[in-house]
């Protein structure tokens, strides 16, 4: 007998436990009165569970098994199980009514990354959705990412796509999740971001690993995140924990100087600004006093200033004049050019030979 019912109940069937001992009874011959003398339980108790009224309780459950000879395991095990059902039907129904929410996030592009597993009903895809940003409703994911008290909704760039970028910037979270770091240590950050200065000269096939192996143990997570449409980001910084600094990129332009630009601003933002502040990148980024600062420490970190400036200076912006200076103060030739672009030395399409492309394996040729 108790091989019989051991695992019987099945969830898509939403049938009580009160059906389960109605069988029982039958099949034994017993009446719920029997059972309620036999069990010292009140009859009435007894139809109530059958009708699903009242709930199965480990004290019940013991007397059932006394009686019944079916474990108390199986019991509590149906009870438990029929009223995660119910909740599950119920909380079923209340996501197909915010099922719109969906449209305000890229999920199908998220399924063509394989972030997320794509459903062909709505309410299935809003579980996954939710799954995938760690709350229970898009109630629960509007307070987190677009309520006014929001340190995500208070960057300008948020605004426009907040479902985009929202799932960009998880995305940054679940892959900052798989590194092992220490605790943030700022002098040894520092001396990492020389040790990386001199890989720039080479750009090597395996960068991103070698990247997030020099900062990881200084505390600081370093992510790679494809973007997605609408958001137009190609980087951002914030604190996941008070000893957990993220830096997170795109490679949006996909060239060696717009990458190592945007690692150096992202590490400013570490360096010299508070731990509660979010910084997003993107088309839609205001500059403002801590932006230029960023960009400042970028741009002299990279190209000492006083260097660069005697190297404007002398008027030669050849290829091999490039190259030479790029050689003497230890960067990439293509971060040099990118810089004399930005400052107008350049035209846009001046030296671009010099600079190396980067793309995602993904990414078509």
């Amino acid at each position: 007998m108790t091989e019989q019912y051991r695992n019987q109940y099945n969830p898509d069937l939403v049938s009580s436990p009160g059906d389960t001992l109605d069988e029982v009874l039958e099949s034994r011959g017993m009446s719920q009165a029997e059972l309620a003398f036999r069990t010292g339980r009140p009859k009435k108790t007894i139809n109530e569970i059958i009708k699903g009224k009242t709930a199965i309780t480990a004290e019940t459950a013991i007397q059932f098994e006394r009686v019944l000879k079916i474990p108390a395991a199986f019991w509590i095990a149906r009870e438990q199980n029929y009223r995660e059902a119910l909740a599950r039907i119920k909380e079923t129904a209340a996501l197909e009514r915010q099922a719109d929410w969906l449209d305000q996030i890229p999920y199908r592009a998220m399924a063509k990354l394989r972030w997320v597993t794509e459903y062909r009903d709505k309410p299935g895809q809003l579980e996954e959705i939710l799954r995938f940003f760690a709350v229970a409703s898009p109630t629960s994911w509007n307070a987190l990412w677009t309520s006014s008290s929001s340190a995500f909704r208070k960057s300008p760039s948020f605004i426009s796509e907040p479902g985009a970028i929202a799932a960009w910037l998880r995305k940054g979270e679940i892959e900052a999740a798989l590194q092992e770091c220490l605790d943030f240590k700022e002098n040894d950050f520092k001396l990492a971001l020389d040790k990386v200065r001199s890989m720039t000269r080479e750009l090597p096939n395996d960068f991103v690993f070698r990247l997030k192996n020099i900062c990881c143990p200084t505390g600081v997570s370093v992510v790679f995140v494809p973007e997605l449409p609408g958001t137009r980001a190609w980087g951002a910084t914030r604190w996941l924990s008070n000893t957990r600094p993220l830096i997170q990129l795109s490679l949006r332009y996909k060239t060696e100087d717009h990458l190592w630009f945007t690692f150096y601003h992202e590490a400013a933002h570490i360096l010299l600004h508070g731990k509660r502040n979010v910084f997003l990148e993107n088309d839609q980024n205001e500059q403002n006093e801590k932006e230029n600062e960023a960009d400042a420490f970028a741009c002299d970190f990279l190209i000492p200033n006083l260097q660069y400036r005697r190297f404007c200076r002398r008027g030669s912006f050849s290829s091999a004049a490039v190259s030479r200076f790029a050689y003497e103060i230890g960067v990439a030739a293509g971060i040099v050019v990118g810089r004399l672009q930005h400052d107008g030395y350049l035209n846009k399409n001046q030296c671009n030979d010099l600079k190396k492309n980067i793309r995602w394996v993904f990414d078509k040729k």
